[in-house]
């Protein structure tokens, strides 16, 4: 029992020490950025700045309960002075790599950079979709979205509004209310 929690602080105290020389790295790296700045083909080998801490982001998160890692473990690891941005790039980049690799190497020119590399990756898989299958992004979705063409019953209204009801909090009698209110107004104001 004694020899399994032995294991487990060994790990912890292996992924803090990465993270903590991957932290130095970076911030010699920001003070000397003319000099010794970021190289994308040098940081993207097997044992480059972005792989390492790829690596180091997902095993954190495979050790993180819900798979969020908390500020106080990045700061635990000395990766939190690490620009969010960069780590979720470098994670990325380890979960496609051999994806992104390929397609780094079928590129006309090289990509210099992660940011660059992923919206390619991005925008080629989106012109790769037919342009009929993609869904608008815009405005609220719920699961029982109709198309335009559909006519919508009574009882389907109603069942969205006791939905909509649910969401928010907000008592049904008082909506059938303001309906009746609404309705009254409305046989008034055209007599």
């Amino acid at each position: 029992m004694t020899n399994q929690k032995t294991t487990a602080i060994a790990v912890v105290n292996t992924l803090e020490a990465k993270g903590k020389a991957l932290g130095e790295q970076f911030a010699t790296r920001q003070k000397k950025a003319g000099k010794i700045m970021f190289d994308f083909k040098r940081d993207t080998k097997a044992d480059g700045f972005d792989v390492q801490l790829g690596e180091l982001m997902i095993a954190l998160r495979l050790e993180a309960k819900g798979g969020r890692i908390s500020s106080d473990r990045l700061r635990e690891c000395g990766i939190a002075s690490i620009p969010k941005q960069r780590r979720s790039e470098a994670e990325w980049y380890v979960c496609n790599k051999a994806e992104a690799d390929a397609f780094n190497k079928k590129a006309k020119k090289g990509f210099k950079s992660l940011p660059a590399l992923k919206r390619a990756m991005t925008e080629a898989k989106q012109s790769d979709e037919p342009k009929g299958s993609a869904k608008s992004n815009v405005g609220p979705t719920t699961s029982g979205e109709r198309s335009s063409d559909e006519k919508t019953s009574a009882i389907d209204i109603v069942l969205m509004v006791m939905q909509q009801c649910e969401q928010h909090n907000v008592v049904l009698q008082d909506v059938v209310n303001e309906l009746n209110l609404l309705t009254e107004d409305n046989k008034k104001a055209v007599a």
